[in-house]
């Protein structure tokens, strides 16, 4: 669906328009893991969510070159469906550690990013048979503007970078929220976007860097937030309730099997 939503939209409008998935995440966070929000994370759901939001606005001016509006709407949409649903991923992520896996281990970390990348593969596969994407890659790699062996070396490089991500994201919902997922993802944009104007040389409007602007702003919120909770912890903390939680049970360390 991103990858539909992209060959449509900039690569910054896109990027920002996914900074969306943090409001989806937000919500299936409080829904399935019961995620407490604080005023901080709540202005930093909203202001992120709104950054996206403003990109709808007076969007013709962003419409590349031969997409038309319908396509433009299109893309639009599959970028939203694509940041639900990963929205949807995370807490159910972090729903399976907190159930199943108590420890985190490294092969319990390769079992689980196994699991995740292999049902991916099968349902990708079959679309691909299904629509017949497999015998476009020939024609691809002959008309990719970079040269044939360059489209190969950059299709193994993503996939490559994609696991090294997932393994990563893992361990972040692992040893933190899903919600924090979410906020590192948003955190991005600024630099995606960024990153198109440079490489690209796509146009950076008004509208893109007051979205920017309000990611960041979110950002410290965030963090100004935990900041503060911690700092409360802290101040809190007494030397019978740091002996109750040295004195409480481990973690089991059985690996996760699949």
């Amino acid at each position: 669906m991103y990858s539909l939503g992209l060959s449509y939209l900039p690569v910054s409008t896109s990027s920002l328009l996914f900074a969306t998935q943090l409001c989806f995440t937000a919500f299936f966070a409080w829904l399935i893991v019961k995620q407490k929000f604080t005023a901080f994370i709540i202005n930093a759901v909203v202001v992120m969510t709104l950054a996206s939001v403003l990109l709808g606005i007076n969007s013709d001016g962003d419409r590349p070159h031969g997409v038309s509006k319908a396509q433009y709407l299109i893309g639009f949409l599959m970028t939203l469906g694509a940041a639900a649903a990963v929205g949807l991923m995370m807490p159910l992520i972090e729903l399976a550690f907190s159930k199943a896996i108590r420890n985190l281990t490294y092969s319990s970390l390769l079992q689980f990013q196994f699991t995740l990348s292999a049902v991916s593969t099968i349902i990708c596969i079959i679309g691909m048979l299904v629509n017949k994407d497999f015998q476009a890659i020939p024609r691809e790699a002959n008309e990719f503007g970079l040269g044939k062996p360059k489209y190969y070396i950059i299709m193994v490089l993503t996939a490559i970078t994609w696991q090294l991500l997932n393994v990563g994201f893992v361990g972040v919902i692992f040893y933190t929220s899903a919600l924090f997922y979410g906020i590192l993802t948003s955190v991005m944009v600024p630099l995606t976007g960024v990153a198109a104007v440079i490489v690209y040389h796509e146009s950076f409007t008004g509208l893109k860097g007051m979205a920017l602007a309000l990611c960041l702003w979110g950002f410290c919120s965030y963090f100004y937030g935990e900041y503060k909770m911690m700092k409360k912890v802290i101040d809190n903390e007494t030397p019978e309730t740091i002996d109750k939680v040295e004195n409480e049970p481990r973690r089991s360390n059985a690996p996760f099997i699949v």
